[in-house]
């Protein structure tokens, strides 16, 4: 307990999930401990190390970036090391290659618990890693459990509590079944998700997670009784409000053509659409998403990604309807590559953000009080959605409560809704700022 005192500097071990939603803020969290004066051993694949952007120098010199070589897995592409790289058919791979690190992570564990000096004095496991915790347990180093959003915790526990089920959000049906799968045997991997969440719980001694009760009051105080554990709020972890040292100087000319095509556009009068880096629509749900975005007659911004497997042009012309490039030439801009979205949500001709609702996502549009066009797809999502909904920061896009379908007419209903219509407008903005004096508060998240 002595080398758990404020004045002693501890060793952390942070080993996030691999995915880029997960390596990102984990990487944040543990600079933010490196900068108190902690030593941290961050443990992940070599490519997803070299992935990283660089690390901040007042945290550089007590942090250790740890490479474990990903298992080959036959059918999984070379160099799959994040979910990135993933065809959404090979996740079950990924999981059976993710578990094949298992033991060069106990022998990292075994060398460091043989010497006091390097000994860690905890180790922080995102929610899949029950062979972290496993190693963690078998040294007698507590481990701590790193949870998703108190919203989904909340609601995606079949056996959760009565008060649990009286304050969170009822699921639409379209969810419900997907999240069935996560209770099912992950194919080559043997082990569903749930599976994995309970066998790493069980040998943890407490969870964290990237949130804060002012963010999520309803559902945070019932995350403990959900789990059985205690839960300690690590904060959102928000990302430098100017980009800072994450823009990718390799990216110059891409953020020069989104930058500079903002700068041509009055204030607040865009609309920034981007689904994140791992939800790539069908084909028919971007036209959907095209055709709406041109129906609202507002301009847009739009980091569009490709489909899985699919060969598209860097302006995006093979997945968009025929003629919409040539129709809304002077009302947005389609771009395919790198954009710099930090900047992008920083600029001023931005006036909004049509967003999938991943919680780095949320954090980053909310830092500059954007009000939200929401259209989650998986995941976290949708209980994200529904809380922001609750807090009137935005409105979801309408969906079909059977298979979950979107048109165009729901795409640009809710983006008028945000982004022109006066009283709605009004209320959404100011939704955005009152969450925008949580996610900004340095004070608040740094605590």
């Amino acid at each position: 307990m002595d080398a758990g005192s404020s004045s002693s500097p501890l060793h952390i071990v942070v080993v996030p999930w691999l995915a880029f939603g997960h390596l990102l803020p984990y990487l944040e969290l543990s600079e933010r401990l490196a900068e108190r004066g902690h030593r941290v051993s961050y443990v992940s694949t070599p490519r997803n190390l070299a992935r990283l952007p660089t690390l901040r120098p007042a945290a550089a010199p007590r942090m250790d970036l740890v490479a474990l070589p990903l298992p080959r897995v036959d059918g999984l592409p070379d160099g799959a090391e994040s979910t990135n790289d993933v065809p959404d058919d090979k996740r079950e791979l990924h999981f059976k290659a993710f578990d094949g690190l298992a033991a060069p992570f106990a022998e990292f564990m075994a060398a460091a618990c043989a010497d006091e000096a390097t000994r860690p004095h905890w180790v922080i496991a995102d929610c899949f890693h029950h062979w972290v915790a496993a190693a963690a347990f078998e040294h007698k180093v507590p481990c701590v459990i790193l949870l998703p959003t108190a919203a989904l915790i909340a609601t995606a526990h079949r056996d959760q509590p009565t008060e649990a089920r009286a304050v969170t959000h009822t699921r639409p049906r379209y969810e419900e079944e997907e999240v069935a799968p996560i209770y099912d045997d992950h194919g080559a991997s043997g082990m569903s998700i749930v599976q994995r969440f309970y066998l790493t719980k069980e040998k943890c001694a407490l969870a964290a997670i990237r949130s804060c009760v002012e963010w999520e009051p309803e559902s945070f105080r019932l995350v403990p009784t959900v789990i059985g554990l205690p839960v300690v709020p690590l904060g959102l972890l928000p990302p430098s409000p100017d980009g800072g040292r994450r823009a990718d100087a390799t990216n110059g000319s891409a953020e020069h053509a989104t930058v500079r095509w903002l700068d041509a556009q009055p204030a607040g009068s865009v609309v920034y659409v981007a689904l994140g880096s791992e939800v790539p629509l069908r084909v028919e749900q971007v036209h959907e998403l095209a055709l709406g975005l041109e129906l609202a007659g507002t301009r847009f911004l739009w980091a569009l990604r490709k489909p899985s497997g699919a060969a598209v042009h860097d302006d995006g012309a093979d997945m968009l309807p025929p003629g919409f490039q040539e129709r809304t030439r002077d009302q947005g801009l389609v771009t395919t590559g790198w954009v710099p979205q930090m900047r992008i949500l920083a600029h001023a001709a931005v006036g909004g953000f049509l967003t999938h609702c991943g919680r780095n996502s949320l954090i980053e549009g909310l830092l500059f009080g954007h009000p939200l066009v929401m259209l989650p797809i998986f995941g976290d999502q949708g209980p994200n959605a529904r809380q922001m909904e609750v807090k009137k920061v935005g409105l979801q896009v309408a969906r079909n409560e059977d298979d979950g379908s979107f048109d165009r007419h729901g795409v640009a209903s809710a983006v008028r809704a945000v982004m022109v219509d006066g009283d709605a407008r009004r209320s959404f903005v100011a939704g955005a700022a009152k969450m925008q004096e949580v996610v900004g508060s340095t004070e608040r998240q740094e605590r």
